[in-house]
């Protein structure tokens, strides 16, 4: 796999970035059994050395910790990072809507402009840099009108604090209410083979007005790794433990398309994950995928699918396995 690293643009921001990018959920510990700042670091300029420029933060991941350990790797390096990070979950205030309690403390969905001017203050410092390349408002708030928070970026994208504004979780609705509010050039949400219901929602909506798809577990959680078969068990606060997504039966319908990959995976000297992450991004209207990375093995793993270059018809052979294997998966 001698080609380059595919880059993209960002909606209409003129910012280009390559097409896998770094998720770092799992790097700030929190409902993946802790975190290792040392192999983290590690995983962060793999992926740098391996010409993967997006990386992707929130403020959520470990309550700040994922940031302060992408600020850390970062240093002396930022200048070529396309980097991305969050707002709206939030545990500094009590206002919007209770969301989630971490670890006894509530976490509040809440995109007012006093909260994210607060919230982007606290990001810059964790992440030691004074601009953000793209901020997305990560779950949509139904307590604050879209036009305050849209009112908010733009004010922060004047300041020069944010480049590009961004969205996640959302509905077509939440997009349409964006787009007549100011200027949104991507969203982020869950798209993998086992999870494609934005193909009829979201993806037309994007398609037509420019705005660009930061998926994320392209590989669901492992499941689509190649690594994960019927006899793998998961415990303690694995999320996976529990998960209809991961029932015995999902997984051998798993293995059998794993089987028919395979031959192309082989071809293209590749792993099965790499073919997964380059069938997603070849996909219409999903413009990059953010693969998590807890060490350098993987962070380089997930890059080298940004060099793979699937034929039309590798493309059409792993779309028929996948409606033949995983059109009727559970969860």
């Amino acid at each position: 796999m001698s080609h380059e690293m595919v880059k993209r643009p960002i909606g209409h921001s003129g910012i280009e970035a390559s097409v896998v990018g770094l998720g770092t959920w799992a790097i700030g510990g929190w409902m993946w059994g802790g975190t290792d700042e040392a192999r983290s670091i590690e995983a962060i300029h793999a992926a740098l050395d391996e010409g993967i420029t997006l990386v992707d933060t929130a403020p959520a991941y470990g309550r700040g910790l994922a940031e302060e350990i992408v600020g850390k790797a970062l240093a002396g390096r930022r200048d070529k990072v396309v980097l991305a990070t969050k707002c709206g979950l939030v545990w500094h205030m009590r206002k919007g809507n209770h969301f989630f309690d971490y670890e006894g403390q509530p976490v509040h969905r809440y995109l007012g402009k006093d909260s994210i001017v607060y919230e982007i203050e606290q990001s810059l410092k964790r992440l030691k840099t004074d601009y953000i390349d793209h901020y997305i408002t990560h779950w949509q708030d139904p307590t604050t009108p879209v036009d305050e928070t849209m009112e908010a970026l733009e004010q922060l994208k004047r300041q020069g604090k944010i480049r590009s504004i961004g969205a996640s979780n959302t509905s077509a609705e939440d997009i349409a209410a964006y787009l007549a509010a100011g200027e949104l050039d991507a969203i982020q949400e869950e798209y993998s083979m086992v999870k494609r219901d934005i193909e009829t929602t979201l993806l037309p909506v994007c398609v037509e007005n420019g705005v660009s798809v930061l998926s994320y577990s392209s590989l669901a959680l492992g499941l689509l790794s190649g690594k994960i078969g019927p006899e793998r068990t998961f415990s303690g606060d694995d999320q996976r433990k529990d998960n209809p997504r991961f029932s015995l039966e999902n997984r051998r319908k798993v293995a059998a398309l794993m089987d028919k990959i395979a031959p192309i995976a082989s071809a293209h000297d590749a792993s099965l994950a790499q073919v997964v992450i380059a069938w997603t991004l070849a996909q219409p209207g999903i413009t990059f995928s953010l693969c998590g990375a807890r060490n350098a093995q993987q962070a380089r793993e997930n890059a080298a699918a940004g060099r793979l270059r699937l034929s039309e018809e590798e493309k059409k052979t792993i779309s028929s396995a996948v409606a033949t294997h995983l059109s009727e998966l559970a969860g």
